[in-house]
């Protein structure tokens, strides 16, 4: 388990660690992230495929500010099917420009930050995100709960073509149907 958690991990800090030029438009995040309102669990509702989430259905982020103003980051996902094994991965984030809270930096092991980038969020309520990295081929929509309405899903879909994002690599990801 410790083996699989390290090699997650791994996969995911050097994804996300890489640059590769963008457009001003893919780097634009939101200007306003009150982060005591963005900590607590989302789900992940789509994605692009990438090796550190290969076939985990049912995944879902949990952010808790910790009294240091850094945030413990609980990624968790279950193998081949909403009934498989779970697999954990935990973090943690800080906000490297106070001016910027919506460029973050997780990390998973000392000393390496992967971007973590706040592209698009629902400033009212805070119930969708659309996440990015440092590079165009991570990306992630993320939801308060399992199921999304579609026609929210379907904007952020559009926001990111707009950003240029590729999003005929979307995922949709399986999730446990609400009780």
């Amino acid at each position: 388990m410790r083996s699989v958690l390290l090699w997650f991990s791994l996969f995911f800090l050097l994804a996300c660690s890489g640059t590769v030029d963008k457009t001003d438009a893919q780097m634009d995040v939101v200007k306003n992230v009150d982060i005591n309102r963005y900590t607590g669990t989302w789900y992940e509702i789509a994605r692009f495929p990438h090796s550190f989430e290969k076939n985990l259905q049912g995944v879902t982020a949990t952010y808790t500010l910790r009294d240091d103003g850094r945030i413990n980051v609980l990624n968790q996902g279950y193998k081949n099917s909403l009934t498989g094994k779970l697999k954990k991965a935990k973090a943690a984030a800080k906000i490297p420009d106070k001016s910027q809270p919506a460029r973050l930096k997780v990390y998973f092991f000392p000393l390496f930050g992967a971007a973590y980038n706040i592209l698009e969020l629902d400033q009212e309520h805070y119930r969708y995100a659309l996440v990015g990295s440092s590079s165009p081929d991570y990306l992630w929509i993320l939801y308060r709960d399992p199921v999304m309405p579609e026609d929210t899903y379907r904007m952020l879909v559009e926001k990111a073509a707009l950003r240029g994002y590729d999003i005929n690599k979307l995922t949709r990801v399986l999730q446990k149907s609400p009780d």
